[in-house]
């Protein structure tokens, strides 16, 4: 078959469709308790520690694994095992994200902070449903399209939250902005209702058998050190870009930028260069595997660090601030790709919402909890000694790789569990 027709097919299905509007569904709740709300409470003169530490709200997200079992067990008696818990956290989640649009930062923190653990409780489980749903939905050879996909549904929900959010509240009430994203949060219902149904696969028999086994499987498929080595790794991989993602914004705003100038070039801009770079990765992961993409791409990831450094000396500089910003997203954009496509293949279809749970749970860690206290750090040490420390921070997951990750693997078919087997041009041991 003609190649340019084949990728036509894979990349025209409903089910990329879906996945499209699945993937901005789950990523529009994470700006809007992330970097959007520290925008708003920059503004409102909250302390920047406590901005800092206001990451532990998305704990949920480092968590998720602990109720995934639930949704591997248990089918709600309406559109299917994955489906059916999909629509009812994006019923609630819209509800939720409008009482955020009537939240007082500097007046009430604690109930902000309660609004948004709730937020993030919602968008985590949203998340357990469609990382299954992408997992048992895509055959071997769509992976990386299906990856790519989710992703620019993900990244243009960010553009949303982010960069439209942030042009809006320099014009209108930040409460107004909220409410317009609980609205927009209504379209994820319709994409749960216009995706199709995957193969039916046999749940668990027993509450316990999902609880359990999911482990047990994974560490019997991988071995007891390989599998520990790879849960370390999917743990510290991305830990250097999750420091510096949890303070560019207060970074930005204290260098003098506008709300306006960050949600254009930050998030719009940087859309973009996210975008083409996760593209970029599919193709380049197709063409010398996961494990090289994993060393490549990690490196790129630290060096992109610099960008930053190099603004913290320059100053309010535009063109400073559009170079960083696109060399830093374009390089997270590559290794996004390589670490989902990853995530996908190291599930078992059986257990696949506890299983990419666990594991995407371990990258939240870095994102929620290892990077929490990157506002007090920076408080303490100024911004371009902070940002020398996130070239640093992601030098531990590097140096897993050789472990379990050598940069020239004998290519090798490994057989994902609940997939026919086919020559996989994804994977190498």
């Amino acid at each position: 078959m003609n190649p340019v027709r084949s990728l036509l097919q894979v990349f025209g299905s409903r089910k990329m469709a879906a996945l499209l509007f699945l993937g901005f569904s789950s990523g529009l709740p994470l700006l809007l308790i992330g970097n959007t709300l520290k925008a708003w409470m920059t503004v409102e003169k909250v302390d920047l520690a406590a901005i800092g530490w206001f990451s532990l709200a998305s704990l949920p997200y480092s968590l998720k694994f602990l109720w995934s079992p639930f949704l591997d067990r248990f089918t709600l008696p309406f559109l299917g095992r994955r489906r059916g818990w999909l629509v009812v956290t994006q019923l609630l989640l819209v509800v939720a994200i409008a009482i955020m649009a009537f939240q007082q930062p500097k007046q009430a923190l604690q109930l902000l902070a309660i609004n948004a653990i709730v937020i993030a409780f919602l968008s985590a489980t949203q998340d357990i449903a469609a990382d299954a749903y992408r997992t048992d939905v895509l055959q071997k050879l769509e992976m990386g399209a299906g990856a790519a996909v989710f992703i620019l549904g993900y990244r243009l929900a960010l553009l949303i939250a982010g960069a439209l959010a942030l042009i809006l509240a320099d014009r209108i009430p930040w409460s107004s902005v909220y409410l317009l994203m609980a609205l927009i949060m209504g379209l994820g219902i319709f994409a749960t209702l216009f995706a199709p149904e995957p193969a039916q696969i046999s749940p668990p028999a027993s509450l316990s058998a999902a609880v359990i086994l999911p482990f047990g499987e994974f560490f019997q498929r991988q071995g007891v050190m390989r599998g520990i080595f790879v849960l370390v790794f999917i743990t510290l991989y991305k830990l250097g870009d999750a420091l510096l993602s949890n303070m560019t914004t207060p970074f930005l705003l204290q260098m003098g930028f506008s709300k306006t100038d960050i949600g254009a070039i930050q998030v719009g801009m940087g859309l973009i260069a996210t975008i083409v770079g996760a593209l970029s990765g599919g193709a380049i992961l197709s063409k010398i595997g996961i494990n090289r993409s994993l060393w490549v791409f990690g490196v790129l990831q630290a060096v992109s660090n610099f960008a930053y450094l190099s603004l913290a000396y320059i100053g309010q500089n535009h063109q400073a601030m559009v170079l960083a910003i696109n060399i830093e997203q374009f390089c997270g954009g590559l290794g996004t790709a390589a670490f989902v496509a990853f995530l996908m293949s190291m599930c078992n279809q059986q257990f696949s919402a506890t299983q990419y749970a666990l594991l995407s749970s371990l990258m939240a860690v870095s994102r929620d909890i290892l990077a929490s206290p990157g506002g007090a750090i920076a408080q303490s040490t100024g911004w371009p000694l902070f940002f020398m420390i996130t070239i640093v921070a992601a030098v531990p997951g590097l140096l897993l790789l050789p472990v379990f990750a050598p940069w020239n693997p004998q290519p090798v078919a490994i057989p994902r569990p609940g997939l026919e087997e086919e020559e996989d041009v994804w994977e190498t041991k």
